[in-house]
């Protein structure tokens, strides 16, 4: 049963892809009074082809789907591509193993990736991966990857460029610990549990959120722009991948962080993408 679900989710990727192919082209960016002069978008970048991908063989299933341009910004589609591959390669390399003495399990290996756009404006441009590689055990474990691209600057925007500080992402810290742990006491009061249990349960939990989200651009890594009505952005949407702040069960979450609260913190050649800055 479960081969033949992911063929269907590879039929119905291929599928999109082939709708893709008739839509309309995004329109050129263009520049932003008063933003830096830069070269024309990926003007010396290589052009990239991001083709979906389904392959099934005995030892395992791919399934990579591409839901973005990848003509207008060919540097960020390499960026792309080349995370997909790394998975790919993975994947593949460990069903190579699979029927050898000490392979983790007999049962077929399998990758669902895709990326699909969040924004795409003439300053920011963003993209998000998620996914799963299952490689035996329980369940797969999470692909999750956020991609921030700055057409006029031609670079990715990183969380170790955008705060480069001590001071400031111990104030984002604390603002996201504090909407973490807060939504924990809402679940656990939704589950009505004993106190004891309740207890145990807020303390294991309590213990992930804080050591997921030390002062330090590495646990914050991951990011969404969120769009103000001006056209810039509103703040960012942390994003935190099973694991990293509480259990599997719990999925990935995010955490928004309001551009006021950002902004003194923000490195000075970019607080003009915010909203006030």
């Amino acid at each position: 049963m479960k081969r033949l679900f992911m063929l269907s989710l590879l039929s119905l990727a291929v599928l999109a892809g082939c709708k893709r192919e008739g839509e309309p082209a995004a329109p050129a960016t263009t520049a932003t009074p008063g933003a830096p002069v830069a070269p024309a978008p990926d003007a010396a970048a290589p052009a990239v082809e991001l083709k979906d991908v389904a392959e099934s063989t005995p030892d395992y299933i791919i399934g990579i789907s591409y839901q973005v341009p990848a003509s207008q910004h060919p540097a960020l589609a390499a960026e792309l591509k080349k995370y997909a591959d790394a998975a790919r390669a993975d994947l593949i390399e460990a069903a190579k193993t699979r029927g050898q003495p000490g392979g983790a399990t007999s049962a077929p290996y399998d990758l669902s990736l895709s990326f699909t756009e969040l924004m795409n404006t003439p300053s920011v441009v963003a993209v998000a991966a998620d996914g799963s590689s299952y490689t035996g055990g329980a369940h797969g474990a999470p692909l999750v990857a956020r991609f921030v691209w700055l057409p006029q600057q031609q670079r990715m925007l990183t969380a170790r460029e955008l705060v480069r500080d001590d001071k400031g992402w111990a104030a984002i810290s604390g603002y996201v610990r504090e909407q973490l742990h807060s939504a924990l006491s809402q679940r656990v009061d939704a589950d009505d549990l004993p106190a004891e249990e309740r207890a145990e349960i807020v303390k294991n939990a309590s213990r992930m959120i804080d050591d997921g989200t030390e002062p330090a651009p590495t646990d914050f890594a991951l990011f969404e722009p969120m769009a103000a009505p001006d056209g810039k952005l509103g703040g960012l949407r942390f994003v935190f991948a099973p694991y990293q702040v509480g259990p599997y069960s719990d999925g990935t979450q995010t955490v928004e962080v309001p551009a006021d609260v950002l902004i003194p913190f923000v490195s000075p050649e970019y607080r003009s993408l915010f909203t006030g800055g």
